[in-house]
């Protein structure tokens, strides 16, 4: 247990906030664009509404799970913290999803949308984002 807290202290020491447009350009060089059929924009709401854009971002759930990272991907289904029970189904430690390189962040936030729940797994999406104009949030980035 110590070492669990001890590495996520670890991790958000170096977690990182993006600015919205270097978040956008990093997302739209991984692939995000479109992928499973969502737009940039749609992930950018997403984190924004999420995280903050804020790769050290955790939210204790009731359920004893935890969300991290930038896409506040949650422990009980999709990766491993060492206090959840766990599905791991992106195969990961959650500490992994607070890295300021948002390699095994997307990696995993791709398997969560092609999951039968889609984007809609996020609570931030549907509550702020779904059936919206988004066009803000990539607004004059370039991409």
């Amino acid at each position: 247990m110590r070492a669990v807290v001890l590495l996520l202290l670890v991790a958000s020491a170096y977690a990182k906030v993006y600015e919205r447009c270097e978040l956008a350009r990093t997302l739209q060089a991984n692939g995000m664009d479109g992928y499973w059929g969502v737009s940039l924009a749609n992930w950018m709401c997403l984190a924004y509404w999420e995280s903050g854009y804020n790769t050290g971002a955790t939210h204790h759930d009731t359920d004893g799970s935890t969300d991290y990272g930038i896409f506040q991907i949650n422990s009980r289904w999709w990766c491993s913290d060492g206090r959840s029970i766990s599905s791991d189904a992106c195969g990961i430690s959650c500490s992994e999803l607070m890295s300021p390189n948002l390699s095994a962040a997307i990696t995993c936030a791709k398997r969560v949308v092609r999951d039968p729940n889609g984007v809609s797994a996020w609570v931030g999406w549907r509550l702020h984002c779904e059936g919206r104009d988004l066009s803000s949030y990539v607004a004059g980035c370039g991409v």
